[in-house]
């Protein structure tokens, strides 16, 4: 019964731990399903992340056998004081993730401020297919899990309270997924903001994949972006946005006042 009670208690903390973590996933989900057909992106959505579900599964189940080989040192760059780094399995994913989200925020940024999409925003030649939406956020869930595989099996080594998080923890981002992607659908003014958030998690990404490496530039070893750091830059993003909008408003609000008077 006690340990029962304990396991009971990891489920909740794990669960808690899916849902903090899970955000920046979810902010990729709902632009990454924008590519897809309109009728298409509630389904790709709860396709892909149940997808994803099973393989996080099946990624804990190998990680908790076969760690080593992601842990492992698989080889070394050094070139004087200019690049130095020891590269594993892990360090390899993670980068290559934070690398892929640095180049699809900026790719959107650009598509949004380019002049030939200021007259039609959804043109067909951005959209993919069903199948290659659903693909990359199955990659991408896969990428994020890590953070929270990992510290599931700092917390417990009972895997049916670890699989038991990642489904309630993958239920919860179908419940989510839509409704955050329609937020962002209804008020177009925070797709910026998203992808700017988006950005950020690229950058932590790679910082994160950097220290696992012991990547070194001129000497200086690269240090990962907390999670405390990541919210605090997320909290100033939001409100920043939240201030221009107001201010804006009010702007928009004068003009009109001094526009009737002037009639």
């Amino acid at each position: 019964m006690e340990d029962l009670l304990q396991n009971l208690g990891t489920l909740l903390m794990l669960v808690l731990l899916q849902a903090v973590l899970g955000f920046d996933n979810l902010l990729y989900i709902s632009l990454e399903s924008k590519n897809a057909p309109e009728e298409k992106r509630s389904y790709v959505r709860k396709v892909g992340i149940t997808l994803a579900i099973f393989l996080r599964i099946a990624l804990l189940f190998v990680l908790i056998r076969l760690i080593s080989i992601f842990q492992d040192e698989l080889f070394t760059i050094h070139l004087g004081e200019f690049f130095h780094g020891k590269f594993n399995g892990h360090s390899l994913i993670v980068l290559a993730g934070g690398i892929f989200i640095i180049y699809t925020a900026i790719k959107e940024i650009w598509h949004m401020i380019a002049f030939e999409d200021a007259e039609d925003g959804n043109k067909p030649s951005r959209q993919k297919s069903t199948g290659q939406v659903i693909f990359m956020i199955v990659v991408m869930n896969i990428v994020f899990s890590f953070d929270s595989i990992l510290s599931a099996m700092a917390l417990t080594d009972v895997f049916w309270v670890m699989a038991l998080a990642i489904g309630i923890g993958g239920v919860l981002m179908i419940v989510l997924a839509d409704t955050i992607s329609n937020f962002l659908a209804k008020n177009r003014m925070y797709e910026v903001l998203g992808l700017f958030i988006l950005f950020l998690v690229g950058i932590m990404l790679v910082t994160e994949g950097g220290h696992l490496a012991h990547i070194s530039l001129f000497g200086e070893e690269i240090v990962q972006m907390s999670k405390s750091t990541f919210y605090f830059i997320l909290v100033i993003l939001i409100l920043t946005d939240v201030a221009q909008g107001r201010y804006q408003k009010n702007l928009i609000k004068a003009q009109e006042q001094a526009n009737k008077n002037k009639a």
